[in-house]
């Protein structure tokens, strides 16, 4: 059972199952909301690979569960002065199970994705992910269960997007040249914003920039359109660069700075699922921790704290430790386990 698409990762996936010597079906999911709203012609797209592919297709409707696990969590993070990340919430929550219950509907023995990355049995028995060398997707899948991994296929692992394409072209397939999207599924032209208030009905009320210490800088427009580091957007002339510290939700304040005040060492960590192992050590050292998708892992460890906290420290400063993003940390190239950000850390 793959999760069909309309791009060109999920059709090459399933050509190699095929060769692989799989029986293949298909599946689209459909959010309701956005690129995946099957009325807005992913399904169609969809089925007409699904038919090159001479595979069997259905639709699989989420709308409901998706609105629950990822568009009001999301909605609820911003207003609350996080910036999340829908993915991570997505493919375990929806994704997969949505997945593998038609799978197990159906009689299939697996399910499978366009992504780059492979699922890893190791020693005692435990699943993880390994990171792909080159288009590694790992980060957004830090969140899959032992029962999730143990019935997953990604046969995209050791290739390239342009082998990809270069199989899909060989095939003939629909998708051999069509545009990787870049931006999230169900805010098309990232406009968060707007999406943010439309979709919610709540306004961002405007408030003060305020140094550090208190001193009122100017006015902004909502903490909506602001995240941790930010730069450029903020409509405010200091007369030297300025970046976005720290949002206090409390006083509805913008806390501006210089770009060395973005480092910290420390992350306060929750929501953690850790992958190889099922109960670690309260402290676990050599680690490499990821911050975002698009950032370069750090050296680090990790300390349990209490209430389920872990404490994560970096060798060196990091910048911009944004609360509501993940944090991954690997081992050998292989997830260890990952959380969501609560706060950085003063060490």
């Amino acid at each position: 059972m793959i999760g069909l698409s309309s791009g060109v990762d999920s059709s090459v996936a399933a050509y190699l199952l095929q060769k692989q010597g799989y029986e293949v079906i298909g599946a689209t999911i459909d959010t309701g909301i956005g690129e995946n709203a099957v009325r807005e012609g992913i399904g169609l797209e969809a089925k007409k690979i699904a038919d090159q592919l001479q595979i069997s297709h259905y639709i699989l409707d989420v709308q409901t569960l998706f609105k629950k696990e990822v568009v009001l969590p999301f909605i609820e993070a911003y207003y609350e002065a996080r910036t999340p990340n829908p993915c991570v919430l997505c493919n375990p929550a929806v994704k997969w199970n949505a997945l593998l219950e038609l799978a197990d509907s159906l009689g299939a023995q697996y399910v499978a994705t366009g992504h780059y990355s492979r699922i890893v049995r190791l020693a005692d028995g435990r699943f993880t992910i390994e990171k792909a060398a080159v288009k590694d997707q790992s980060y957004v899948l830090y969140g899959l269960s032992q029962t999730q991994l143990s019935r997953t296929k990604m046969p995209l692992y050791a290739y390239t997007k342009e082998e990809v394409r270069r199989l899909a072209a060989e095939q003939g397939l629909l998708t051999a040249k069509k545009p990787d999207s870049q931006e999230i599924c169900f805010i098309p032209d990232d406009d968060y914003a707007g999406f943010l208030q439309q979709y919610s009905g709540r306004e961002s009320e405007p408030g003060s920039f305020v140094n550090r210490e208190g001193k009122v800088l100017g006015q902004h427009r909502g903490l909506i359109h602001y995240t941790i580091g930010q730069r450029k957007g903020l409509g405010i002339a200091l007369g030297e660069p300025a970046f976005v510290t720290e949002l206090r939700t409390e006083t509805n304040e913008v806390v501006l700075g210089r770009n060395e005040d973005c480092f910290q060492r420390g992350v306060l960590v929750q929501n953690v699922n850790f992958m190889m192992e099922e109960k670690p050590a309260d402290s676990v050292c050599g680690l490499q921790g990821k911050l975002r998708y698009a950032h370069q892992e750090e050296a680090c460890r990790i300390k349990k704290r209490e209430d389920d906290l872990w404490e994560c420290i970096f060798e060196q400063p990091q910048r911009a430790v944004t609360p509501g993003q993940a944090i991954v940390w690997y081992k050998d190239q292989m997830i260890y386990g990952g959380g969501q950000i609560v706060k950085g850390l003063t060490v």
